[in-house]
């Protein structure tokens, strides 16, 4: 099932081309994954009396989590659904909702149960999963924690169609922003002093404080079944200017690579200079929707631009210098030339 040319360490050279930042995210999520299809492709049916290594991703929201399991997806050529665990929790019929999100797997696997059985279900917003005073036990995120530890660890669920599929080997993959977190961080984190090299003993400090424990979600609201249930927790950090920056250029599928083929199409060549990336990179920061919105402020700056583009075969090349300034349009000579 997993070739041995992929490794670790290739799996995160794939996750660079499209995942901007989050270089320790990347690895812990990379070796997880390797370790959980490695073990499904080398030990075969006696892979299933083996623990599986299901993962939390905590990252504030637009910091890539849901691309980076997107990207595992196409990487490995498994299936690969999302869910949202707050739809869960809005439903009086969970078991009828879980049961929607694998069907979804199965037709995602063209109909292949067994090959279902070994895709990824991505389930966002899990930290929304705590029950609240105002809340029945029968609607609770706390209920919903329940309803999905069976499946999570591995069980025959029945489809609509009468047929089963078995979740042992499904890799679920569970991510939220956890806000107050830190704060429950702050309080339970007291590591002392370890003897070693100075340099060494900042260094494990520092992880040992940047890692969440099952405690620290306990007192968040997860309980412990569930938590138990996702042992490798990645961290995803808030994004820079310079990473959302980049987003929009660097990855193979960068907004503006997208944009530029849009106009190549028409015979135009678009340019877009740096510091319009850096204004658009401000306005999402203070939007404080991470990487999201970068999108929605790139398609608002093209979209007066394409309006006009297609019905003028002259223009030949439009240049971006400014969000506050006008593009610059250049018309094609007699000559062929741009002027």
């Amino acid at each position: 099932m997993l070739p041995k040319e992929i490794t670790p360490r290739a799996i995160v050279d794939y996750l660079d081309q499209y995942v901007i930042g989050q270089e320790q995210a990347k690895r812990t999520l990379a070796v997880a994954v390797y370790a959980h299809y490695r073990k499904l492709s080398t030990l075969g049916q006696r892979a299933e009396a083996i623990a599986k290594s299901n993962v939390l991703l905590i990252g504030s929201s637009g910091t890539g989590k849901t691309l980076a399991c997107e990207t595992l997806s196409r990487l490995l050529a498994v299936p690969f659904v999302t869910a949202d665990a707050t739809s869960l929790a809005q439903t009086r019929y969970v078991s009828d909702e879980i049961e929607a999100i694998l069907q979804r797997l199965v037709d995602k696997a063209g109909g292949d149960t067994r090959a279902a059985g070994r895709g990824i279900v991505f389930i966002d917003e899990i930290d929304k999963l705590k029950a609240s005073n105002s809340e029945s036990r029968a609607t609770s995120g706390e209920s919903v924690q329940h309803a999905l530890l069976k499946i999570m660890e591995g069980t025959p669920v029945k489809l609509g169609t009468d047929r089963y599929i078995d979740t042992t080997n499904i890799l679920f993959i569970c991510g939220g922003a956890f806000v107050g977190l830190d704060k429950i961080m702050s309080r339970t984190h007291s590591f002392g002093f370890i003897a070693t090299t100075e340099e060494d003993d900042k260094n494990i400090l520092d992880r040992l404080n940047d890692r969440v424990k099952p405690t620290d979600l306990f007192e968040f609201g997860l309980i412990p079944e569930f938590t138990g249930r996702l042992p490798v927790i990645v961290r995803f950090g808030d994004l820079s200017r310079e990473m959302l920056v980049r987003i929009m250029s660097v990855p193979k599928n960068a907004i503006y690579h997208q944009f530029r083929e849009v106009f190549r199409a028409e015979g135009v060549d678009l340019v877009v200079a740096p510091p319009v990336f850096e204004q658009i990179a401000e306005i999402a920061i203070e939007y404080k929707t991470g990487g999201r919105s970068l999108r929605g402020i790139f398609e608002e700056l093209m979209t007066p631009i394409l309006y006009v583009v297609p019905d003028h075969p002259e223009i030949c090349r439009v240049e971006i210098g400014s969000l506050f300034e006008a593009p610059r349009y250049f018309k094609r000579n007699p000559e062929n030339r741009a002027t």
